[in-house]
């Protein structure tokens, strides 16, 4: 799990010079919702309990093999942590950088920035009806912390200090310095029991059902099958304002399928409700037959107003042959998204550029006076382009060329001493350049053929290597490969999160985000004044600065992005709000937690 609640962050000028309680917290300005709302406006508040939703895993393996989300090994099943686990605090789906006191009834930040105080709500309790009491939030954070989860976890909560029970229902979150992100970073952690695993340490609380707080439980599980979860009725937060008018469905059927094809006509024949898709070519082509005709099936085409994230072929510059930048930009002059576009995606997408597009983080033009003054220390440790326009990835279409582009890549290869003799391209050692793309689904070789065939034309040998996914993940948590293939998510407001992707310290954290390996001072200190920002002058210059570092220094092909979420469904069975708040991650997660059973 990579994944951490990162957009909650606290209200006015980062650190307020007096001290209050406060329902929810805005990072730049003012919370959309004040004191004594009554519900999220994206939500039916009259929404009537009941029913069922199916649907299927949409995770790259639908099997599981435990039902703890947080250990480093094996798989969860999927929408468990979401369902089963509340948090200090929660995000609305229609702000940014906002969140609201869900487990907590108050926040406070100490005039220095130097703590956050939570003081939790009394009825709150899990599922076992024990309360949730100050004592669990301590051993989530601890268990967190521990040896036995993600390396994400320790990379985001690296400057907190430490965490102090005040009393059964206080509890104060201690940090190593101020930093704007960090009080609802860890509100956004999950809270479990310290009774679930009955002391067991944490990576041998493997089948022991979770002792959460959230709206379902686990119900019925056929394993290879389905997993069912069932709501609480005695959930201790449905009529909390931020809980009115979701967790709407008394059942949630996960049905499991083998592959897409599977999974698709599954759908058509009516044995679940709904579907994300994320393949262009299936919803231009296959989603279709007799019950999209009568209606009983429709499709969604929703557009958000979520960053487009950084979706790309990640390049390990661990491996000996991609150490050298002039061949990592030679591989992305060799792909031509322009023609894949058109052929195969049906014109669906849009090029990924940098980190952070769609957000007021990306950088454009030439750097500001203010990205150089971060910049400037570190001239000659970072590639000379930085402090140029921002890079842009080549272009097939207009003045620019395919052609053009492998003549770029050929002078970019030969500068770094890769020349074409007996067959191959080969250095000075006659080793070929031969790289291994790696890959946990057979059908991806459809999409990366295109680039191999350009590759070979420079004389590079990119070989697709398919591999089930428990043989994928370990290669992936080692390092143990070339070149494959991530969704990176994007965010308005970028933090620690980012140490784990591109931070030195990570680089050789065996598990860690940081799958490029990456290891730059200068970008271990944009990152650190990035977090240190205490308005948001002050994060600007260091986010777009940080993008221009990591897209310059090509550790990253960019893929495409879309700007609408897909999704198809049954109106027989499900019923909706009438619109889709603008940043919800995700079509199915608005569903599950606002739709409700017609």
């Amino acid at each position: 799990m990579r994944l951490l609640p990162v957009c909650l962050t606290f209200v006015l000028a980062c650190f307020s010079p007096t001290t209050w309680a406060a329902h929810g917290y805005a990072l730049w300005g003012e919370l959309k919702y004040p004191p004594g709302f009554t519900h999220f406006d994206y939500v039916n508040p009259q929404a009537p309990k009941g029913g069922e939703m199916r649907l299927v895993s949409n995770l790259r393996t639908s099997t599981f093999d435990k039902y703890n989300p947080f250990t480093i090994k094996g798989n969860a099943p999927a929408y468990l942590s979401g369902l089963m686990f509340d948090t200090l605090l929660t995000g609305a789906l229609d702000e940014t950088a906002a969140g609201y006191g869900l487990l907590a009834e108050d926040v406070t930040v100490a005039p220095d920035g130097l703590s956050a105080t939570f003081r939790l709500r009394p009825q709150a309790k899990f599922h076992n009806g024990a309360p949730v009491v100050a004592k669990d939030v301590k051993h989530s954070y601890d268990t967190l912390m521990g040896p036995h989860t993600s390396p994400a976890y320790k990379t985001a909560l690296e400057d907190v200090a430490g965490l102090d029970v005040l009393d059964d229902r206080t509890v104060r979150y201690r940090f190593k310095k101020p930093n704007r992100e960090l009080p609802l970073t860890v509100g956004g952690l999950p809270v479990f029991s310290h009774q679930w695993g009955a002391g067991k340490p944490f990576n041998e609380v493997v089948m022991d059902e979770p002792i959460g707080s959230g709206p379902y439980k686990i119900g019925p599980v056929r394993f290879g099958k389905d997993i069912t979860y069932v709501r609480n009725a005695d959930y201790w937060a449905k009529d909390l304002p931020v809980r009115k008018g979701s967790a709407n469905f008394d059942r949630i059927i996960v049905k499991i399928y083998k592959d897409n094809t599977a999974r698709l006509e599954a759908l058509k024949a009516g044995e679940f409700d709904l579907m994300r898709f994320f393949s262009a070519g299936d919803w231009a082509r296959r989603v279709t037959g007799k019950k999209f005709d009568s209606g009983e099936l429709v499709k969604l085409e929703l557009k958000h107003r979520l960053p487009s994230g950084f979706q790309s072929y990640v390049l390990n510059t661990r491996r000996e042959r991609l150490k050298d930048v002039r061949v990592r930009q030679a591989l992305g002059l060799a792909m031509d998204y322009e023609w894949m576009n058109r052929q195969m995606f049906y014109n669906a997408y849009q090029r990924v550029n940098g980190l952070f597009g769609n957000t007021d983080c990306q950088a454009t033009g030439q750097p500001s006076a203010d990205e150089l003054a971060l910049l400037n220390r570190w001239r000659g440790q970072v590639p000379d382009t930085v402090f140029g326009p921002m890079a842009t990835p080549p272009r097939t279409d207009g003045d620019s060329s395919l052609r053009g582009n492998l003549l770029k890549a050929k002078q970019l290869l030969a500068d770094a001493g890769w020349v074409y003799k007996d067959g191959a391209l080969r250095n000075a050692a006659s080793q070929a350049l031969e790289l291994e793309y790696l890959d946990s689904n057979e059908s991806g070789a459809r999409v990366v053929t295109p680039w191999i065939r350009n590759l070979e034309k420079l004389g590079i040998t990119l070989r697709f290597r398919p591999v089930d996914f428990a043989l994928y993940q370990q290669r992936l948590q080692k390092f143990e490969f070339d070149i494959t293939s991530m969704a990176f998510g994007g965010t308005h407001n970028p933090g620690q999160e980012y140490a784990d992707l591109f931070g030195s310290k990570a680089a050789d954290t065996e598990d860690s985000g940081n799958f490029t390996g990456m290891k730059s001072p200068a970008v271990d200190a944009l990152i650190t004044a990035m977090t240190a920002a205490k308005t948001k002058a002050e994060l600007l210059p260091a986010c777009r600065a940080l993008e221009r570092v990591i897209t310059h220094s090509h550790v990253l092909v960019p893929q495409w992005t879309a700007g609408t979420h897909r999704l198809a469904y049954s109106a027989l069975r499900l019923a909706k709000p009438e619109t889709m708040p603008p940043y919800t991650q995700g079509a199915e997660a608005w569903a599950l937690d606002t739709w409700w059973a017609k």
